[in-house]
């Protein structure tokens, strides 16, 4: 068999970058280089698209930005690269100086606004070229926790209460907006972006005057944000995966060193631990992989997703936290975790991805 041309793509604009880097590491060492020609593009903090020749080992350092481009001039190789779609329904890297490259599929390890809101599906699916991971509308749902919130409700799913406003609402009418958090729930509560992962720009709050110091943070990341009620439940993830008949992991339990499991913890402290499968009863542990299904068909997700949840202390009720539609991807990741426990290791997990990104391709060209 001939090997399948996948361009990984990493890194891009977002407060999640470097986790990007982090996960894009792992795939690439993990990539079978027997069955795949792999490319590697980076996408700077500023948005620029370079082509990256050089060691794994120097990408999740930042290094990668100047070895690519010290490799482009010795190369005589254009420092922007762009990627068009083909008569053939596959697409070319176009370097500028008349050398392309031909991709079967792109795996967009990236995390965050740009990466997983919809934004670069887009691009991918104008360019009509394959790609892993979740659509265009299932993407920007997720990523909108205001949004998605909305559609749970909707649909009755059991979540913890929210309440959703814009930047600007509160800085025209901060006291206002600050009695309305302080009348529909009771300390502590959650203060989020709206449209962001891995914890980033995350407080738990006890009250106003951290409430304000939490909402200036959150504004740093989004122009809406989310407050949450405080749940007393126990951190629970569920990983799925597939197109249309998706399957999902045992569930894995996160028990955090901290108030709750930040972005300090899930990638550079290391000090919350877990358990895998969570220490459940047989039908909690059913009803999580069932919900998560139910979610990611009610998303329309494709791929993979990794679906949150609490289990509330006192009555083992599940309460459906979010969906992260590109969870973190090292080797160290829950989402690869959950299912390595599950009984698919990690070099077979990005196999499927990979092959699930062209099946739903094939299925979608044969619609027209």
């Amino acid at each position: 068999m001939s090997k399948i041309n996948v361009m990984v793509v990493f890194g891009g604009r977002s407060g999640e970058h470097e986790v990007s880097l982090m996960s894009a590491t792992s795939v690439l060492r993990a990539m079978n280089k027997e069955k795949y020609n792999i490319t590697t593009v980076g996408i700077t903090k500023k948005g620029i698209w370079k082509l990256y020749r050089g060691s794994i080992d120097k990408i999740q350092s930042g290094e990668w930005e100047g070895i690519a481009d010290n490799w482009a001039k010795e190369n005589n190789f254009s420092t922007n690269i762009s990627v068009l779609p083909s008569e053939e329904g596959k697409g070319i890297i176009n370097f500028g100086d008349g050398k392309t490259e031909k991709i079967d599929v792109v795996f967009p390890v990236l995390h965050g606004p740009f990466g997983e809101d919809g934004t670069i599906q887009g691009l991918f699916e104008m360019m009509n070229i394959p790609y892993v991971g979740t659509g265009v509308l299932a993407s920007s749902l997720a990523m909108d926790k205001a949004m998605s919130k909305k559609l749970f409700e909707l649909e009755g799913i059991p979540q913890a209460k929210y309440h959703a406003f814009l930047v600007k609402e509160y800085k025209e009418n901060e006291k206002e907006v600050l009695d309305t958090i302080e009348e529909k729930f009771t300390y502590p509560v959650f203060v989020k972006p709206a449209n962001m992962g891995s914890s980033v720009g995350i407080t738990k709050v006890h009250n106003r005057e951290k409430l304000e110091k939490a909402i200036e943070l959150a504004a740093k990341y989004d122009r809406k944000i989310v407050v949450e009620e405080g749940i007393n439940g126990r951190e629970i993830e569920c990983s799925v995966l597939g197109n249309d008949e998706p399957i999902a992991s045992l569930p894995a339990e996160i028990i955090p060193s901290a108030e709750f499991y930040d972005y300090n913890d899930k990638y550079f402290a290391g000090t919350s631990k877990f358990e895998i499968p969570a220490n459940l009863p047989e039908d909690v542990i059913e009803g999580i992989r069932s919900l998560s299904v139910k979610v990611y068909k009610l998303l329309d997700c494709s791929g993979l997703s990794r679906v949150d949840c609490f289990i509330e202390r006192d009555s083992n009720r599940i309460l459906l936290n979010e969906v992260n539609t590109m969870p973190g991807f090292t080797q160290i990741s829950m989402y690869p975790k959950m299912w390595e426990a599950t009984g698919i290791e990690y070099e077979e997990l990005i196999d499927r991805l990979i092959e699930l990104a062209i099946e739903r391709f094939n299925e979608r060209s044969i619609l027209g």
